[in-house]
């Protein structure tokens, strides 16, 4: 199922979207006894999903896509956006001469793991705001981000899929000169408007095999990155074991997993976004989250 946040009448809600039919199931209206948060439906685990499932059969509440505006499934989520610096090896040698930090120039022995503040977040649509960016560089990274359904600690590798509640996808966009200037990612990654989350959460039991999985970055029409989830350096389980060994992961904590190569400042010279660009991620089944930059 594809779960998504929407507006109508600039009226929050959440449904599924059914993109054969180009319809949005409301919630509100199909399955009026659920709650109207994404925060809170994810956390109402599998029951909420069975509602759900009921909701979408249903054929009631359905209002046409082109009615709606589609926001970011999490618009503010309850905790900071987890990431993972460096998780395709060739991303990590095209970063390598750019990023000053220990170890620059070696693929990572560890997950990196940094975060971008909530207020970040921006839905499908919404233009990326690169005029905040004083240093003029602003750049693309289109990731895969896993969505937490049950959380916990001390979740063991062998144990963490269960916990996935599923996937969508996240342009963890970069100021790269604040990036290197302060030689900490969080600054240059947290601007307002620098994280586009969507279109959809894809609800796990759709995905047998998220190895299968690829993120494809256009600019413009021109496709920039290309990567095979399975080229992750850390996969799914690790990262999970990594966090949840040192905190509580909770229902709704997002984790973006890390960027195949052909970032912008990997090109020579570098290729940052500029006001009028458009840059559009396609991993399917979730869909495409595509942003204009502003």
């Amino acid at each position: 199922m594809l779960l998504v946040t929407f507006a109508v009448s600039n009226q929050r809600r959440i449904g599924a979207l059914d993109r054969a039919r180009g319809e949005v199931v409301d919630f509100s209206v199909a399955a009026p006894g659920l709650p109207g948060d994404m925060l809170a439906f994810i956390a109402g685990g599998e029951a909420a999903l069975v509602e759900a499932r009921r909701a979408l059969a249903s054929g009631a509440g359905r209002l046409p896509l082109a009615q709606v505006e589609l926001r970011a499934p999490i618009p503010r989520p309850a905790r900071n956006i987890f990431c993972v610096g460096k998780n395709y090896r060739e991303h990590a040698r095209e970063v390598q001469s750019t990023i000053v930090t220990a170890g620059a120039d070696s693929v990572p022995e560890l997950p990196i793991i940094f975060t971008k503040a909530t207020t970040s977040v921006i839905g499908p649509g919404t233009p990326i705001p690169a005029t905040l960016d004083p240093t003029g560089s602003v750049d693309y990274e289109g990731e895969l981000a896993v969505v937490i359904g049950r959380g916990g600690r001390g979740i063991a590798r062998a144990a963490a899929m269960p916990h996935v509640y599923g996937y969508t996808i996240v342009n963890d966009v970069t100021s790269r000169r604040l990036q290197k200037q302060h030689q900490q990612w969080f600054l240059g990654k947290s601007l307002d408007g620098f994280c586009p989350l969507g279109p959809a959460i894809l609800t796990a039991d759709e995905v047998p095999d998220v190895g299968v999985l690829r993120v494809c970055t256009r600019v413009n029409g021109e496709r920039r990155q290309d990567g095979a989830v399975a080229d992750l350096i850390f996969d799914i389980p690790t990262l999970i074991e990594t966090l949840a060994r040192t905190m509580t992961l909770e229902a709704g904590d997002i984790i973006a997993t890390g960027t195949p190569a052909g970032v912008g400042m990997g090109f020579k010279p570098p290729r940052f976004l500029k006001p009028g660009d458009v840059v559009a991620i396609t991993i399917e089944p979730i869909g495409t989250l595509e942003n204009p930059v502003a």
